[in-house]
């Protein structure tokens, strides 16, 4: 009787400890996200307001003047011409329909 009382006491204790000292030090760590940030960082507020006049390229990541990525983005904007045989389109238009009506019908060999 007396060896049980005995660790469940060590056990409360340790687990006291343990609590303990994660409370400390998990307060400890929070102490450093609450800093300031550094004065000549500028703030997102007037990042926001600013005017952006020059861009880079999504395609190489070059500098750009605004009238330069504008054009660039209109000529992203056009669909490109089909370079796909018609053939084979047809072949994997086929193909993807016959995929879904076998998930509908999945006693059909064909």
């Amino acid at each position: 009787m007396r060896r049980v009382k005995t660790r469940k006491s060590i056990k409360l204790l340790s687990l006291i400890v343990i609590t303990v000292t994660s409370i400390v030090l998990s307060s400890y760590w929070r102490s450093a996200a609450i800093a300031l940030p550094p004065p000549e960082d500028t703030p997102e507020e007037i990042l926001r307001t600013k005017i952006i006049i020059e861009a880079r390229s999504p395609i190489d990541g070059r500098f750009l003047t605004a009238a330069e990525y504008v054009q660039l983005q209109a000529q992203l904007q056009e669909v490109p011409p089909p370079k796909l045989n018609p053939k084979i389109r047809e072949q994997i238009f086929l193909l993807r329909l016959r995929k879904t009506l076998l998930q509908f019908f999945p006693f059909l060999n064909f």
